[in-house]
């Protein structure tokens, strides 16, 4: 039923062994930036290779501040600790996300509210996050987090706009979308803190790792505080002013990271590429990047016409070697999740049922 597809995407990687969905890209260049870290024995909290991440990332997003810490998960959190997310606040997000996202507003005891996405962007909507607020003037909703889906970035100017307008701080759940503008603005730009991954199966990876965005100095330093055990610096005393947290990037991660922001030019234009392809290939079911908008398409996805469909698919792919992916279950389907908030959801219901994720790596 799907042989096409089987011989377009393995045609695509010259292979009949295993394609993955995605992969990360390593040379000689990671090896040697390892390599001297190790031999300079600063490999854990202290050495000069973090510091000069945060100053690469920064830059390349066009922010003030970055601040680097373990993971994209660890940096939601400290992301919701410094929008003074407290214990049975409500914080809104999309009900299609990674469960990091949910998960990290459960951290500060927090109630995640689930709102639907639009299907243009497969990020939170608009309208329907500012239908919510309208109807429900009782809850009080100290802040929202926007994701942008598989890189693709949401339509974050029109969120900025209502979360401003009701005094909620904005997050933006960057993790997937280094490399990604919208108007001409990096993702992370639009939010009071954008927030980074650099796992494994990331555009870049540090192995692990993540990285907070501030244009505001002096969160960036309260967050640089926080994920450093608040310990207030002083040659030999151990002194902490609040409770902290072991959040760090370790040095040889950002040594690794160093290697790999210097292929993130590349990387994008080869993503570019394929997905060009496979738009040319798929067509109508191929989900383009939305208006206004430069992704990094860090992962490529098609509709298929329903999800009797979309699981054959599936199947039949991996069977052939190919990895794909249906999207996460939704959020409000979790057990943890099951008594949430919600709203209308018909968008990210019907998205659930039809998207699939297909090999995005790519070869420099």
């Amino acid at each position: 039923m799907f042989n096409n597809e089987i011989e377009f995407i393995q045609n695509l990687y010259s292979t009949r062994e295993f394609i993955t969905l995605h992969q990360p890209f390593f040379d000689d260049r990671e090896k040697k930036f390892v390599t001297d870290c190790i031999e300079s024995g600063f490999v854990s909290s202290v050495g000069k290779e973090v510091n000069e991440f945060e100053e690469k990332i920064a830059k390349y997003c066009g922010v003030k501040k970055a601040v680097a810490c373990v993971n994209g998960t660890s940096g939601l959190h400290l992301a919701l600790l410094l929008s003074g997310v407290n214990a049975n606040d409500f914080v809104i997000t999309q009900d299609l996300t990674f469960v990091a996202t949910a998960n990290a507003i459960k951290y500060c005891n927090a109630n995640p509210i689930f709102i639907d996405i639009d299907k243009s962007t497969l990020g939170l909507s608009p309208q329907k996050l500012e239908d919510f607020l309208k109807k429900n003037p009782q809850l009080k909703i100290k802040a929202v987090v926007a994701m942008h889906s598989f890189g693709h970035p949401c339509a974050i100017d029109e969120i900025k706009i209502i979360c401003d307008k009701y005094g909620i701080k904005l997050i933006e759940d960057c993790a997937e979308s280094l490399g990604s503008f919208y108007k001409n603005k990096h993702t992370g730009n639009f939010g009071d803190i954008g927030v980074l991954s650099f796992n494994g199966n990331k555009i870049i990876t540090t192995g692990g790792g993540g990285m907070l965005l501030f244009n505001d100095e002096e969160l960036a330093k309260k967050a640089k505080h926080l994920s450093t055990q608040a310990k207030i610096n002083h040659p030999w005393e151990f002194i902490h002013d609040e409770i902290g947290y072991n959040y760090r990037m370790p040095n040889l991660n950002a040594s690794l990271g160093l290697a790999q922001v210097e292929k993130l030019p590349k990387l994008l234009e080869k993503k570019r590429q394929l997905s060009k392809k496979y738009q040319e290939f798929f067509g109508e079911r191929f989900f383009c990047e939305p208006k206004n908008s430069l992704s990094n398409y860090w992962l490529n996805s098609i509709f298929l016409e329903n999800k009797i469909q979309q699981q054959e698919f599936i199947k039949f792919t991996n069977e052939q070697k190919i990895m794909t992916r249906p999207v996460w279950r939704l959020m409000h389907k979790l057990e943890m999740f099951k008594n949430s908030i919600t709203d209308d959801l018909s968008t990210a219901n019907w998205v659930e049922d039809r998207l699939v994720n297909i090999p995005s790596w790519v070869k420099l």
